[in-house]
């Protein structure tokens, strides 16, 4: 048992301690999540807008160009890998860009757009009919409506999902190295093959992605019994 001690704290040692290996993992994870922050912001901003175009079917009676195109849009992202999505925004749309961040924010956040987009419909349509009619009454516009009253009811709704979104998006990002990034899961594969010892720097790694998700579920579900006290007052 101690050999196993003295060989496991050798292996720890040269995946962390040595050359001042953790300094790579801090390195890595700081790429990872600055990918995914910015492309939860374009994916935000993305699924808002296609919420709306979609739901722009439902107030009208009838589809829009805008209902169409959102549609296309979701059916599209939806149905292919967000690998497959990235290797064709680096090496088709956007092969003369050398810069691989902004690629990769572009790619993750037009793939999380799609997602995004469902969850807002779905909590727009989750406010009471009610309310519309209520603004309407007091003589405020379609647009009026929606924006003073419909949303900040549907934004209760959301942020709950919108926040699951993120976590999946953060983890999804551990395959931004076919564009020659060097994110956390590289960074570990890197380590790896310098040391010819693989289990610490990935295990290392996957812990580290671990505390980060776990961190935001605490913050997720201390976000959700706020959301649900604010209700019962």
């Amino acid at each position: 048992m101690q050999a196993w001690f003295e060989k496991t704290a050798e292996k720890f040692e040269m995946a962390f301690v040595e050359s001042d290996r953790w300094k790579l993992y801090l390195e890595g994870l700081g790429v990872t999540l600055e990918i995914a922050f910015f492309a939860a912001v374009l994916g935000l901003l993305i699924g808002t807008v296609t919420a709306l175009m979609k739901l722009s079917a439902r107030r009208n009676g009838k589809k829009t160009i805008w209902a169409v195109i959102a549609n296309i849009y979701i059916d599209v992202i939806r149905g292919t890998p967000s690998v497959l999505q990235l290797l064709i925004m680096w090496f088709i749309i956007m092969k003369s860009c050398k810069n691989g961040t902004l690629v990769a924010v572009l790619s993750f956040g037009i793939n999380s757009g799609a997602y995004v987009a469902e969850i807002v419909r779905a909590g727009i349509l989750a406010v009471d009919k009610g309310q519309t009619e209520a603004g309407r009454s007091l003589g405020l516009s379609k647009a009026q409506t929606m924006i003073y009253i419909i949303i900040p009811q549907a934004i209760k709704n959301v942020l709950p999902p919108i926040g699951n979104e993120f976590i999946v998006l953060l983890k999804e990002t551990a395959i931004v190295g076919y564009v020659s990034l060097t994110d956390l899961t590289r960074m570990a594969n890197q380590i790896s093959s310098r040391t010819y010892e693989p289990f610490m720097p990935l295990i290392g790694a996957a812990v580290i992605y671990f505390v980060i998700i776990k961190i935001l579920t605490v913050l997720l579900d201390m976000l959700e019994r706020r959301l649900r006290k604010s209700d019962n007052r």
